[in-house]
Formats: structure tokens, sequence, C-alpha cells
């Protein structure tokens, strides 16, 4: 039974894999990514999937940050995803993470954020939820520490609009 019910949550893993439609450009630092401050209503649910590289350290103690958002200032937000949770961005895995927060009309940046220095590499992260259809964005490389990293494609790669901003 539990072979069985491995195998059906590797499908749906693999079927929202595939679906989302994948970033083809490579991740990018960006020393000048503000976080927006403004108070935001809450009120839509996303699943986060981070797929660790089978080349990552077997497990990191980073603590690592996500932000992600559309053009009309929606930015998503969380200081800290918890890994504290056995398996959690250990090498070769997917790690899930229930997210609410403002709506997004399309999600068309991510950055990541990390404090630690062991190298951790995340393979990929597809946001899915809202009334959007999940993308994913494609890594493959370590995130620097301190600095965002990251996608920015909206507006052809023009920074989001993000009211009263400051440097994180």
């Amino acid at each position: 039974m539990k072979k069985v019910v491995t195998l059906i949550l590797t499908m749906c893993i693999i079927s929202t894999f595939s679906q989302a439609n994948p970033i083809a450009i490579h991740p990018q630092p960006n020393q000048s990514f503000k976080l927006n401050r403004m108070p935001q209503q809450v009120n839509c649910h996303y699943t986060a999937h981070i797929k660790t590289s089978c080349i990552s350290p077997s497990y990191t103690g980073n603590q690592i940050s996500v932000a992600f958002g559309d053009t009309y200032g929606s930015q998503v937000y969380v200081p800290k995803l918890d890994h504290l949770s056995l398996g959690s961005f250990d090498q070769c895995s997917i790690s899930t993470f229930e997210i609410d927060g403002p709506c997004n009309n399309q999600v068309c940046y991510l950055f990541l954020y990390t404090t630690g220095y062991d190298g951790w590499i995340p393979e990929s992260v597809t946001i899915s939820g809202y009334n959007a259809a999940p993308i994913s964005f494609v890594y493959n490389t370590a995130v620097p520490h301190g600095v965002w990293y990251g996608y920015n494609v909206c507006n052809n790669g023009l920074e989001p609009i993000l009211p009263y901003n400051h440097v994180n």
C-alpha cells in the first residue's frame, strides 16, 4: 500500500511539473531587488514545489527565503521557508510549501535568498495556485549567499512595479 501511495504522489508531482511553463533563461543575481513592505490583503493560496538538485550537498542548514509576484505590485514574501521537517531541501528531494499571500495575476518573477554558504543547489521552483497557470523557474546552480537570486520575466525583463519599496 505504501508503494502505491508513493507512486501516486510521484505521478502527481511529475504531472504538476510537466504542466508548468518552464522559464528557459538563466537565474541572475539582483542586488537592487526590493521587497514590497506595503501591507497587502492576504487572500490567495499558493503551493511552492522546490526541487533540490542531486548534485547539491546532502542537506542544507541555510535559511532560505522566497519572493515572487506579478507586474501589478502583488508580491508574496516568505522570509524563512520552514525546513525543519525531515528531508526538506535534501539532495534529490522535492520540498512542498503551502503559502498564503496577496493574489497575483500571473507570477512573472521569483527570487531566492539564502543566508548560508554550504552550496545548496535548487534544480527548480514551481509556483501554482490562485487562478494563474503554474510556472517553473529552472535554477541548476547554487544560490549565492546574501543576494536575491532568480528570475524577472515581467514586461520583457523590466523591473516589476512595487509600490512603497525599500531595500531588504
